[in-house]
Formats: structure tokens, sequence, C-alpha cells
């Protein structure tokens, strides 16, 4: 221990202390005996901070991981923070947790931690999606709400969203206020463990047919859904949450051809059957991929365990099911819901999307022929939803998205809500199929109208501390040495929003963006292709965005137009990511 800080040695020797259970300090003291130096500093360097998508870590002992005591300090601190915010107010919270190993003990714990503060809780009985947390938060009137998730990370880890009253995750000034609250405690004797029974309510499962009722009420074209009822549907939930909820929705929707991926049904924390449980890998999606090829399936969709994103894939021109991006998918809900409305004389003056910086512009320009407005925010649903909230009773939230494969139809929830995505991609499919087109026939069309946008993604991964050090420098590089071109295109502005800055390489012109500061690079080229910089929030990688633009001017030029594209990203990205 000798090599490390003050500060981390300090945590190191606390958590060897009587505080903690025999098992934790059994734990630590092994790893010090053993001078497993790289796992101690990885485990102590730091305490888990709320990112974009609140608290998420590796779990194991250390004031670095997900455990008990991480767990139990938030958990301590949001509630002395609750009390503050809410002071003349009875406090009421939501948990719910999903199939992660861990999770639904996790969650016992935190519902525990708020009751023994003298708050209602309102705990799932068993696993629910995170959107269903959102809706129970609003439904119930609560300040704020907890989910025991990692999302899509790999099964070593676990995290915590925390929610506030409106059932958005928690943003400036509360993130951080919460912080400051679970930093000032001090020992883990302040932590008030002892639940009490009388203050946290079971919710069983009649509490779902609630939140489907709701959602069942946006549906803009149920006529087209009965007439097309046996729409062939493939669903995967990949050992996750989806399993409660999107069989259940479908069918209450009205779809009857609904076959559910039984290798990849049952819940389970492993994800045995996959290598990293995201529907944005194609590995993770090939069980459902072969399930529709072998049932002709008209639409294949796979969540992942909190059921908050969601894959497609479907048949292309050749006939081969080809995995959607989170754009395409994206773009197909905006067109569909913008263009339904409007077929049906329901658009009004006060409707707008939400887009984030990293999210393809194809979805403001099919905003913008709809004459609806096309808000932008930084990267996480979280600001999507502080966006409705602020907008709420002024203006009419229709669909919003993000590339990363999380997007929500309607303003019943604060989240991305995949099941909700579910029901409307099913019903996106009838609809189109009614009129005797695939998804895959409508996106060229909407390529043919607004431009052939191809994105592309590159992830990073630099673990521990080593890794967090390498990708703060490799930021300090990009604007130290910002390129002024990018695979043969000039670069024409630069936008830095951690600076809050955007300078214009060709007149020299500055202006001030209007966004809350970010860690973020923007270069846009002359070509008006966007490539963007951006640590990650909640994982140990740095994600490098690229998004080209070309006109298609006929379907059949498809594949040369997007190996073309394809082409150009791979020269864009190899001047941008240098490792």
């Amino acid at each position: 221990m000798t090599n490390f800080d003050n500060e981390t040695n300090g945590r190191i020797q606390q958590w060897l202390t009587a505080e903690y259970d025999e098992n934790t300090v059994a734990q630590v003291q092994k790893l010090v005996d053993e001078k497993e130096e790289t796992e101690l500093l990885d485990s102590f360097y730091k305490e888990l901070e709320f990112g974009t998508g609140g608290l998420r870590g590796i779990m194991g002992v250390g004031s670095n991981r997900m455990n008990k005591y991480t767990l139990g300090k938030a958990t301590q601190g949001l509630s002395n923070y609750l009390k503050k915010a809410f002071a003349k107010e009875d406090l009421k919270v939501a948990v719910a947790y999903d199939s992660r190993n861990n999770s639904q003990v996790f969650g016992k714990m935190v519902a525990d931690v708020f009751s023994a503060n003298g708050i209602k809780v309102y705990l799932f009985e068993e696993l629910r999606p995170t959107p269903m947390l959102s809706f129970a938060v609003r439904h119930f009137g609560c300040q704020g709400g907890v989910m025991l998730t990692a999302s899509h990370n790999p099964k070593e880890y676990n995290g915590y969203k925390a929610y506030w009253n409106d059932g958005g995750q928690l943003v400036a000034p509360h993130d951080k206020n919460v912080i400051t609250e679970v930093n000032a405690i001090q020992s883990v004797a302040e932590i008030k463990f002892e639940g009490n029974t009388e203050n946290i309510t079971v919710l069983k499962e009649d509490f779902d047919q609630i939140y489907i009722d709701a959602n069942k009420k946006l549906s803009i074209h149920p006529e087209v859904v009965a007439a097309e009822k046996d729409l062939k549907i493939v669903f995967s939930p990949i050992h996750g949450t989806g399993i409660t909820l999107v069989p259940k929705i479908l069918e209450a929707w009205g779809f009857r051809n609904v076959a559910v991926v039984e290798e990849q049904s049952k819940p389970d924390g492993n994800f045995s059957t996959v290598i990293y449980p995201n529907p944005e890998e194609e590995e993770a999606m090939s069980m459902a991929k072969r399930k529709g090829e072998e049932l002709d399936a008209d639409v294949v969709m796979a969540t992942d365990p909190d059921a908050d994103r969601v894959g497609v894939a479907v048949k292309n021109a050749k006939g081969e099911f080809q995995l959607l991006n989170g754009n395409q998918i994206g773009s197909l809900l905006t067109y569909y819901v913008l263009s339904a409305k409007k077929e049906k004389g329901e658009l009004q003056d006060a409707d707008y999307i939400v887009k984030t910086i990293v999210t393809s512009n194809l979805f403001s320009d099919i905003a913008a022929s709809f004459d609806v407005k096309c808000y932008e925010t930084l990267t996480g649903f979280k600001f999507i939803g502080e966006v409705i909230t602020k907008l709420e009773e002024k203006e009419n939230y229709l669909v919003g998205g993000e590339e990363s494969y999380g997007f929500l139809v309607g303003d019943l929830v604060r989240d991305k809500d995949a099941v909700n995505s579910c029901a409307f991609i099913a019903e996106m499919t009838a609809y189109f199929k009614s009129q005797g087109k695939s998804l895959f026939d409508v996106l060229l069309e909407i390529y043919e109208k607004y431009g052939f946008y191809q994105e592309k993604l590159i992830s990073l991964t630099k673990k521990g501390k080593a890794g967090a050090d390498e990708i703060k420098q490799m930021m300090i590089d990009l604007r130290a040495d910002s390129p002024n071109v990018l695979g043969g295109v000039a670069v024409r502005e630069i936008r830095d929003y951690e600076s809050k800055e955007a300078y214009s390489l060709t007149t020299g012109e500055k202006h001030t963006i209007d966004l809350p500061k970010s860690d973020v690079l923007q270069f846009i080229t002359v070509d008006g292709d966007v490539i963007s910089a951006r640590p990650s929030g909640t994982e140990p990688k740095i994600k490098f965005y690229c998004s080209v633009k070309e006109n298609l001017s006929a379907a059949s030029e498809y594949d040369n137009v997007a190996q073309k594209l394809e082409d150009k990203v791979k020269r864009i990205m190899a001047d941008i990511v240098k490792n």
C-alpha cells in the first residue's frame, strides 16, 4: 500500500476496521496480504460517483465497488437530501431491480435504508423494467426512486439509478447535491440499515396492468393492429426484465403471434447465452435473428437486462435479417409517429421531439419536414426527461431518442422505455405492412427523402485508474491539438461542450453553446459530417461517434452509397481514433 496516495491508503485502512462486517474485512485483508495492488487501487482510489446513468460499478469490496456499504451510503445520502429538499412533505420513494446478480438483495437493502429513515417505500415484489420504476414514481407521487441495474454492462457490474420526483434520473443540481450529502457521511454508523417494514408497501403483479393500460391509450393506429394481429414478431429479453412486460404489452395491444426466444427467456444474472447482454451487439441478437429466420418474422426485437433499450432486426432488400442501429430505429419511430399523427390530423403547433447531441441529425430533418420542433440535449436520456418535465403543460412531447437504442413515445415516464418502444415498433411494422412495405423499405424511403445518413461508434475500453487517467489525457490531447482535416475533409467548426464554446475555423467567429458543461468535443466538416469524442459517464470507455451523409437517388443505389459512406467513415475514424 506504500505506493498509493494517502487518501487511497486511508480508505483501505477504514475498510479494515470493525465498522464493516467480518466477511468484508476478510476480503480486504486478503487483497492486502496477497499484494493485489492493481485490484486494491481500482477498488479504493475513489468513491463511486453519479454519472449520466447514476451509480455504476463492478461488484465487490471497496469504496469504488458496488456493495452493501457503497449502496447504503448512497441511499443514506439520498435520504438526507430528500429530507432537506422536501422538508414539509411526507416522503415517498419507489424501488425496483433487474435480473442482475445481487440486484434483488440490493433492492431490499435500499428499501430498508429508506424505510429506516422514515420514508415510505413502494418496493416491487419481483424484478421489473427500469421504465416501470419511473412510472411508479410518477403514479404514486413519490419524491424519488431507485432502480438497481447496470443496464447492458457485463455481468460483473451492477448499478444504482437515482430518480427525482418527476420520474427522471437525477440532473443538476440534485445529482451533485446528493454526492455532497453522500460524501458528508464519515462513518458506516451513520447509515440506517435496519428496515422498518411498516414503511414498505410491496407492489405486486397487478400494478403491471395500470402501466399497460396507460400505454395502450397512446396507440395511434389500433385499427391497423386489429387488422394485422397475426404480424409475426420475435422477441428476446436477453435474460432480463423484458420478459415480465413486453409479451404482456404486445398481447394487450392486440398482437397474437409473438414468439419468445426460449433460450433467453429466463432471467439470469450471468447472461449465460451471450458474451455481452447488449442488443446493440450482433452476437447478443444472434439467437433472436435465427428465430426470426426460422419463422420468417416481420420484425425481431430484443431488450437489454433492465428493458430500457431495444434492438431491432428486419429483412433487407435481399431478404436477409439486418440489425438496425439506434439512429435508424429512432428515425423510423420519429417518422412513424409524426406521419401517423399528421394523417389523423393530430399534429399541433406545440408538438416537439428531442434528440441528443451525438444522435443523428436525421431526427431533426424529419421533424422539420413536419414543422415540428426538435430540441437537442447532452448525452444521456435523463436530459431528454429533463426537457419533457420543463415543457410539461407548455408544449407537447411526442417522441424522442438517442443513438444508444433508447426511445420513448409519449410522456408517461421520464426515461427511455423499451417496453413502450416494442409496442410502437410492432404497431409501426403493422402499419407499414398494411401498405405493402417492410420497415427496411420505409427506411430507404426516408433516406431518399432526407438523405442517407450513416453512423459509426467506436468505443475504447480503458479499465481502472490507469484507464481513467488515459481517457482524461486523450481528451486533453485532442483539445491541445485539434484536427483541421478528418478523412481528407476540412473541419469547419469545433464545438467544445466543456468550455461551452463553438469556434469556426473558416471565419474565426465564436459563439456560446447553450447547454450545461460536458466533456465532449465535436468536429463539423465542410461536408456536414459530425464527429464527436466523449468519455462515457457509466463505463470505463471513451466513445467516438461519426455521422456522414450522402444523397440517395434511388433504393437501387443503397449498396453503392452505403459502401461509399462506410469508406468515408473509416478514413475519418482512422484520423480521430489514434489508439
